[in-house]
């Protein structure tokens, strides 16, 4: 008989990171278990997309959640509820019993990724860095001022690396706020250019944020993928990150994941 597995408990100052490598879920009748944990919602969204690769994504990506957040509390998968802000953020409905849980999820080509806390606003972004960036025209609309200018300076040769660290770093932060792309992305502005330093960050006085409540990560989970995480940590301690890679219901393992850069 199977032993039961101990539950999760993260330490107040800790980010629990996992990642799911998509090409190596593949397993026929574990995605079955995968389309059982679905609810209702689930299961029609899920059969709405067209394309295999998609379908594909979203159930692993369903699955992830609703197994991973059962490590934490002695709450069957399939009993998760979940509800969405104004500008489409997910919550964990409250429930008797369970830790105040935040998380946070981001999907692209050929990975998940998921982000667990308690209590603070949370937000990770992973992002295919193989796929064409965005035009050099829309960075000089969406990126700050002084992004554009420090993010041309580079030699062309990284201007490709250098669009999806700035990338990643901006949907982590907006995804935190929980306020999507209502708010706009050149009312804040990453500092990255020198390799020695950390990460350094501003925001604009109207956007009544103190950059200094924040902490941020830069990471390559893997040579196709980078990722960003941030936390509204609104005190001095900082925090730190717990990485694995995950097969929902299969298996776990810590992963050895770079952390390019992060903030002081």
């Amino acid at each position: 008989m199977k032993e039961p597995i101990a539950l999760l408990s993260p330490e107040a100052n800790e980010i629990h990171l996992w990642f799911a490598f998509l090409n190596e879920i593949k397993n026929s009748s574990l995605l079955s278990s995968y389309a059982e944990l679905l609810s209702e919602e689930e299961k029609n969204q899920w059969q709405r997309f067209h394309f295999d690769k998609h379908r594909h994504q979203y159930l692993v990506t369903r699955a992830l959640v609703r197994t991973t957040l059962s490590r934490y509390a002695d709450v069957a998968p399939t009993q998760w509820r979940f509800s969405k802000n104004r500008y489409g953020r997910p919550d964990i409905m409250p429930m008797p019993g369970i830790p105040p849980l935040r998380f946070n999820l981001s999907h692209t080509e050929g990975m998940v990724a998921l982000a667990i806390v308690l209590t603070q606003d949370i937000g990770v972004d992973v992002e295919n860095n193989q796929r064409e960036p965005i035009p050099v025209q829309l960075i000089d609309r969406y990126f700050s001022p002084q992004e554009v200018v420090d993010f041309k300076a580079l030699p062309k040769s990284r201007w490709r690396d250098r669009f999806f660290d700035y990338w990643t770093l901006k949907e982590s932060f907006i995804k935190a706020r929980g306020m999507g792309l209502s708010l706009a992305l050149d009312q804040f502005t990453f500092y990255i250019l020198s390799e020695q330093q950390p990460i350094g960050f501003s925001v604009c006085p109207e956007q009544k944020v103190d950059p200094v409540d924040w902490q941020f990560w830069l990471l390559t989970p893997s040579t196709q993928h980078t990722a960003a995480v941030a936390i509204n940590k609104k005190s001095k301690e900082r925090y730190h990150l717990c990485i694995k890679k995950i097969i929902p219901l299969e298996n776990e393992q810590p992963l050895n994941c770079l952390i390019k850069k992060q903030s002081a």
